[in-house]
């Protein structure tokens, strides 16, 4: 354990070093992903519900922090496009691969399901579509991270921790990007499916904070 402590302070004094830059990224904050009005089908408990609320509480926090110290704030949102079904997802959904997509496809573009819930993109921030679960995957975030923002380390938070979140911030770390996971500023549809993916993010994609020591750490890298 006190081998653990001491990389983990390594870890972070390494992101808090004199002209480290963070970023911090929102992932999928959508109103199908979110709000509650639109996940009836799910049948979700009171308890994830509330889990769910305070996730998209605690983003909304993480943002007005970000913005305070000048930790640049980028979005990374779902954008389902029915001239393009994502056929593996359907398959996988529904057993059916060459079906067109369903009236229940999440974050249709240009749909309520696709707008931002709690939280939205101020004026002139980063924001990226993505069409399956990794905001890495077939668009140009690695490459406007590094040339527009041109930060060092990231916080992914969003929904849903198992999902998009576990695979944009897998893929952040296989591009060269020490990652951090708010764990109070992500969560899932089941209590255990959170917590099991917060394990998988521990042991081999990020380290994880509370949203609280995310931004301390930003105020540490702060100049």
């Amino acid at each position: 354990m006190t081998g653990l402590s001491e990389l983990r302070r390594a870890q972070l004094a390494q992101l808090t070093m004199p002209g480290s830059k963070p970023a911090l990224v929102v992932v999928d904050v959508q109103r199908d992903f979110a709000d509650p009005c639109r996940l009836g089908a799910l049948d979700l408990s009171d308890a994830v519900l509330a889990d769910l609320d305070s996730a998209v509480r605690k983003v909304a926090e993480l943002v007005g922090a970000a913005r305070e110290l000048d930790v640049p704030v980028v979005w990374v949102e779902l954008g389902s496009d029915p001239a393009r079904p994502w056929r593996a997802s359907g398959w996988l959904r529904a057993g059916d691969y060459d079906a067109p997509m369903g009236e229940d496809e999440p974050c249709v573009l240009g749909t309520a399901g696709a707008e931002w819930y709690g939280t939205q993109p101020a004026e002139g921030e980063l924001c990226v579509v993505k069409r399956g679960y990794s905001g890495f995957l077939g668009t140009d975030l690695d490459t406007r991270l590094r040339e527009e923002i041109g930060c060092d380390w990231l916080t992914v938070v969003g929904l849903t921790t198992e999902c998009c979140v576990q695979a944009t911030a897998q893929d952040a770390l296989q591009l060269d990007w020490p990652v951090l996971v708010a764990r109070d500023a992500t969560a899932a549809y089941d209590a255990v499916v959170h917590e099991a993916a917060l394990a998988q993010l521990a042991l081999n994609i990020a380290v994880l904070c509370d949203s609280d020591e995310v931004a301390a750490l930003w105020k540490q890298a702060s100049p």
